[in-house]
């Protein structure tokens, strides 16, 4: 596995935003502390299956295996117990972390259908959330074998101190924003 997002980072970008935001110890310097990976999964209460199937996708996109995610309330109108498979999540570190994140910002989103650029919304801690419809974008899914289309949320954790450093980082990074001035406009 190359780095070359973990070298880039390291050449590059902390000495930039190093600069930028005139900071003067490199462990200041917003960094990327981790990836979460989570699938809530859709008809999870009527067939359990569908866990399973997720799971294995999940697992095929992150390089490791995804933890099952309960449900933490019986809720009546959707059939669901206390303690019952909906979903199922993963966290990458160090250089699984690194490996996504270069796959996801050069392969994945690229090959997203009609895609103009993410929306530049981090949750005002400096840490972004994005939402992917389909598992299909990911090269390491057989098309062919796919159940059930499932979508996914990926967090980028960030240890920015607001959003201003680490929109910068992940702007750096090559995350595909779309202009901020243009969204405003909407």
């Amino acid at each position: 596995m190359t780095q070359r997002l973990k070298e880039k980072y390291n050449s590059e970008i902390l000495p930039s935003l190093k600069e930028r935001f005139s900071i003067g110890n490199d462990l200041a310097v917003p960094k990327l502390e981790k990836i979460v990976i989570n699938m809530g999964v859709n008809g999870a209460a009527e067939n359990k299956s569908r866990v399973d199937a997720a799971a294995r996708n999940m697992s095929q996109i992150a390089g490791q295996k995804p933890t099952v995610r309960l449900a933490k309330h019986a809720i009546a109108g959707f059939k669901l117990r206390e303690g019952m498979p909906i979903g199922c999540a993963v966290t990458l570190r160090r250089e699984r972390m690194w490996e996504f994140a270069d796959r996801l910002i050069s392969v994945v989103l690229p090959r997203i259908r009609d895609f103009r650029g993410v929306k530049p919304k981090l949750d005002g801690r400096g840490n972004y959330t994005l939402g992917l419809g389909e598992q299909s974008v990911f090269p390491e899914i057989n098309f062919d074998q796919i159940e059930f289309v499932q979508g996914m949320d990926v967090t980028f954790v960030t240890s920015a101190p607001n959003d201003e450093q680490g929109y910068a980082l992940l702007q750096q990074m090559g995350m595909p924003f779309t202009d901020k001035d243009a969204d405003s406009n909407k």
